[in-house]
């Protein structure tokens, strides 16, 4: 068996090859970074370029992961607590202004959406959407436009009355709520529109809507309208009204508590009084 023969290798040699991988990393390096970063402000730009790409990268897979409109809050979970979420929230719209896909704030919350030019490339569903009747859609524009509104305050405007299986139908779809009661005789309930009504309706807010101008504009008005004829300005009211109660009001179970009491006898011989008792007298056995 012939031994295996070894090669002696001289430091120098050694040396030698040490300082030319280490020579060719840092070339390697010095070629990823630009020419223009020789200045050490543009080395600050270019950090500072870098971390605002981070940090729209983050935002960008937060908004994309969520099936459901995400708040400012929310969002700034994944950011510094001094980052400006409204501001890098702009700046990534304004990145997806011309794609597919948008970033749009709806019910004051942000998500991606597809842009509306392409929408016809999505119109075929799973399931049929069932349309609203003509009543139903009458009695929800009343709702918003002049919310709180009672039900008896929605058959004046109309002009009809309002079957009850109109509101269950818009309550169903999740677009309007009981909001409270009216203080009035009855105490009816008030309706209103809800979170996922301004998200149906891509709305960033109930002022939003169109107004007497936007409607004649797309031609859902006559142009021959009566005199002094106008559409209220819908209002943004989460708080209820100074005519408005709770749903869950505890006044009225104390007044049906103390209606449903029994009547108790007092203790100055009511007693003696009750109809179909004799009277005692002093000395009757």
């Amino acid at each position: 068996m012939v031994p295996p023969r070894l090669t002696l290798v001289s430091d120098n040699t050694r040396e030698k090859n040490e300082t030319a991988a280490s020579e060719h990393a840092d070339a390697v390096r010095d070629d990823k970074l630009p020419a223009a970063l020789s200045d050490p402000e543009d080395v600050v730009n270019h950090l500072s370029k870098s971390a605002l790409r981070e940090k729209l990268r983050r935002l960008e897979a937060m908004l994309f992961a969520s099936s459901q409109p995400l708040d400012a809050k929310a969002l700034a979970r994944c950011l510094d607590a001094d980052d400006d979420v409204v501001a890098l929230l702009l700046a990534l719209q304004a990145e997806y202004q011309d794609r597919g896909v948008t970033l749009m704030r709806v019910a004051g919350r942000w998500q991606f959406r597809t842009s509306d030019d392409l929408s016809y490339l999505l119109e075929r569903q799973q399931k049929e959407e069932r349309k609203l009747s003509k009543a139903a859609l009458e009695t929800l524009a009343i709702i918003a436009y002049h919310q709180p509104v009672t039900r008896a305050e929605i058959e004046e405007i109309r002009g009809v009355s309002t079957s009850p299986g109109t509101l269950d139908v818009l309550m169903e779809a999740g677009w309007i709520r009981p909001r409270g009661r009216r203080r009035a005789p009855g105490r009816p309930l008030t309706y209103g529109t809800t979170e996922d009504f301004l998200v149906h309706f891509g709305l960033d807010n109930i002022k939003d809507l169109p107004g007497l101008a936007d409607l004649k504009a797309a031609g859902l008005l006559d142009a021959n309208l009566p005199p002094g004829f106008t559409v209220p300005s819908p209002m943004d009211v989460a708080a209820l009204m100074p005519d408005e109660l709770p749903l869950t009001d505890d006044g009225d179970e104390e007044e049906e508590e103390q209606e449903t009491l029994p009547l108790e006898h007092s203790d100055d011989g009511d007693e003696a009084d009750e109809p179909g008792r004799p009277e005692q007298k002093d000395g009757d056995e």
